[in-house]
């Protein structure tokens, strides 16, 4: 029998695969959709809902009502309608912590505070690293984005009380004659994430990834932490993605968006009796030392096998679904006082300062599985 985790990858395959090929429009009178290989200026574009296992994705293109609304007209905002405002120092590879006013559902994990940067993502984890760009992110466009080219470059942020605002407003590229680039993120309380284009001058592809990354789309992953016997006061911090969306960059352009809605979890549930039953395309396991459910695979990973939980979880997918496949990032790190030597991290606390952090990196190494 297939499973429900195992169609649902499939569907979400097949899918990714047809939009390769095919480009949907859906008629706003009779709501049939036909196919067409190319895209018409001005015409109603969007695409089917893509299933990434956490989340869903649908993307909007030019002329989609529903696309206009999902921009965020903050300079209409008045005073009163946002908790927090802050803009980030107008100079390169530049971030900035946020405290959320709301408790913010990533990957099934409550997050209260976020990381802003000026390269056009979000930084979700906890440890800071040299590898910010690699995993733990919500990136609607990472690329190596200068505020400081331009007087009229901005990155800044506004807290509602119900969803963080992220925009990063007239920002180049290192070659500035490519022209400017406007879009947002949108981090809902309800854990729905939007990314927003407004001003996209080149097609993304065509970007260098040579001094920095270039990706539209989530990532998630757990950290494991080892003590190195043969150093004194020596651990190794193996980061794991566990998950990752990847949005087509295709389908990414002026006035285009794409909205992406979590899908249940395990973590959602709260005692034995739901999780071992649930069907939801998790293999969800219940821990009782831990009073967790889980599928063995989110940011509790450590604590999941140090207290010993169930490891049918890890062998289970692993056999299954052949597919499947860790990328992780090694740091081998020391204890010792010193500055961020790449970012300069300030709290959103209306007091900035430098963060400092406690760990100066030896190695960093990576692999793909």
């Amino acid at each position: 029998m297939v499973s429900t985790w195992t169609l649902r990858v499939i569907k979400g395959l097949l899918i990714v695969f047809q939009f390769n090929i095919v480009v949907f429009r859906i008629s706003p009178v009779s709501g049939k959709s036909f196919k067409h290989t190319f895209m018409l200026e001005n015409s109603v574009i969007s695409y089917q809902d893509t299933d990434h296992t956490y989340y869903t994705s649908k993307t909007y293109g030019l002329g989609d009502v529903a696309g206009k609304e999902h921009w965020v007209n903050v300079d209409q905002m008045e005073e009163g309608e946002w908790r927090v405002r802050g803009f980030l120092s107008n100079t390169s590879r530049q971030a900035e912590r946020v405290n959320l006013s709301f408790g913010f559902p990533f990957y099934g994990h409550i997050l209260k505070e976020v990381t802003v940067t000026t390269g056009g993502f979000i930084y979700t984890g906890d440890l800071i690293h040299r590898l910010l760009t690699a995993t733990q992110y919500i990136a609607p466009l990472m690329a190596n984005f200068d505020p400081s080219l331009s007087r009229n470059s901005s990155v800044f942020y506004i807290d509602n009380g119900t969803a963080l605002v992220v925009q990063w407003n007239q920002i180049h590229l290192l070659n500035v004659s490519l022209g400017t680039f406007t879009f947002q993120a949108v981090l809902h309380s309800d854990g729905r994430i939007i990314f927003a284009y407004r001003e996209i001058p080149i097609d993304i592809s065509d970007i260098s990834t040579e001094n920095h990354p270039v990706k539209v789309g989530l990532s998630d992953a757990f950290v494991v932490l080892h003590e190195l016997e043969q150093i004194p006061n020596v651990r190794r911090r193996t980061i794991y993605e566990y998950h990752k969306v990847e949005i087509i960059k295709s389908k990414i352009s002026n006035l285009t968006s794409v909205e992406m809605i979590p899908l249940p979890t395990c973590l959602q549930f709260s005692t034995c009796g739901p999780c071992v039953t649930s069907q939801i395309g998790f293999n969800c396991s219940w821990c009782s030392r831990l009073q967790r459910c889980s599928s063995g695979f989110d940011r509790n990973r450590q604590d999941w096998v140090d207290l010993g939980c169930p490891e049918e979880v890890w062998t289970s997918v692993v056999r299954t679904y052949s597919y499947f496949c860790l990328s992780s990032y090694v740091l081998h790190a020391q204890r010792r006082p010193t500055h961020w030597p790449i970012m300069k991290f300030r709290r959103g606390s209306g007091r900035p300062s430098y963060k400092e952090v406690g760990w100066t990196f030896l190695k960093i190494s990576s692999h793909q599985c």
